[in-house]
């Protein structure tokens, strides 16, 4: 997959077919652009996407908003469903004052020889949000390129989007959450050195440290999957700050691996939430934490049977 990073000015081979959206989560409903842009290949179109970074969510939410999904974990999904180039706009407050036709003609017709673009209903763009479908329509006749609007997705009535999946991530709902984004929720990252308590106490762990833009659920035990090296392994994931043994406020995912006993300190992986357990507890002494963490891995051990 070719990326095209923080240029504003660039020009693709090819005509494309493009998938414009905020993509924060790539849910359900982003599946379905994505579709459009795939099934192009087959008119001899580039499947590209088009997006902006920083995100809309972080660049109008300031250093506090969390996303879904960071930047590297979008690069690796896009890779995998295939798609040729993923154009990562910049958004600055000069980009973000420009011009809706100027930004169609400018940057996605002749930057991008566009024959073909997915959009969301509500899509949004160029200065002040002021391009919309009307405006993608009516220039789609003008510009010789096909547009396609992708209709809003229901979920028992509630429409599918970023905001409904945060809401359910928030809530520690992860089997809600894995239904709505069509895959689990995860996070990635390398595994760092602990204080090798797990292991002293018979349960040797694996520390990640998610990055600080990235929404994390409720602090608690979770049923989890981690995948190495191309292997996936199942788990019992803590996330919190430890209050037990090191309060800190540096938010840790610390997971017991079910038969599973190497060293892969500086080893990247990835860590999938499947379904909230227990809230974090601080234990009086030690003895308490290992009993439950015990019963932890038991239970979950039930779990993974079904």
């Amino acid at each position: 997959m070719q990326i095209v990073s923080d240029k504003t000015e660039f020009k693709l081979k090819g005509v494309s077919a493009v998938a414009i959206g905020k993509f924060d989560g790539i849910h359900a409903g982003h599946y379905r652009l994505i579709d459009e842009i795939l099934r192009q290949k087959k008119n001899g179109l580039k499947s590209v996407i088009f997006t902006f970074f920083p995100s809309a969510t972080v660049y109008f939410g300031g250093e506090d908003a969390k996303e879904l999904t960071t930047r590297e974990e979008k690069r690796e999904i896009f890779e995998r469903m295939g798609i040729d180039v993923l154009v990562e706009f910049p958004l600055n407050p000069e980009t973000a004052a420009t011009d809706p036709v100027d930004f169609v003609k400018k940057i996605l017709i002749e930057m991008m020889n566009m024959k073909f673009l997915a959009a969301g209903e509500d899509v949004s763009f160029g200065k002040g949000g002021k391009g919309n479908r009307v405006l993608l329509e009516e220039m789609a006749e003008e510009n010789d390129f096909t547009v396609k609007i992708i209709e809003k997705i229901f979920d028992h009535g509630k429409e599918i989007s970023s905001t409904y999946v945060r809401e359910e991530i928030l809530k520690g709902n992860m089997e809600l959450a894995s239904e709505l984004l069509s895959r689990n929720y995860s996070m990635e990252g390398i595994v760092e050195n602990g204080m090798h308590l797990g292991r002293k106490m018979g349960f040797p762990t694996v520390n990640l440290y998610p990055p600080k833009e990235k929404l994390m659920p409720p602090y608690g035990v979770y049923y989890s999957d981690v995948f190495y090296n191309g292997c996936m392994y199942h788990g019992i994931t803590n996330i919190g700050v430890k209050p037990t043994v090191q309060q800190t406020k540096r938010v840790n995912a610390e997971t017991y691996l079910y038969d599973f006993d190497r060293d892969i300190y500086g080893k990247k992986i990835r860590l999938e939430l499947l379904k909230f357990k227990r809230p974090e507890q601080k234990f009086q002494d030690l003895a308490g934490l290992q009993k439950q963490l015990r019963q932890d891995v038991e239970d979950g051990k039930r779990w993974f049977m079904g």
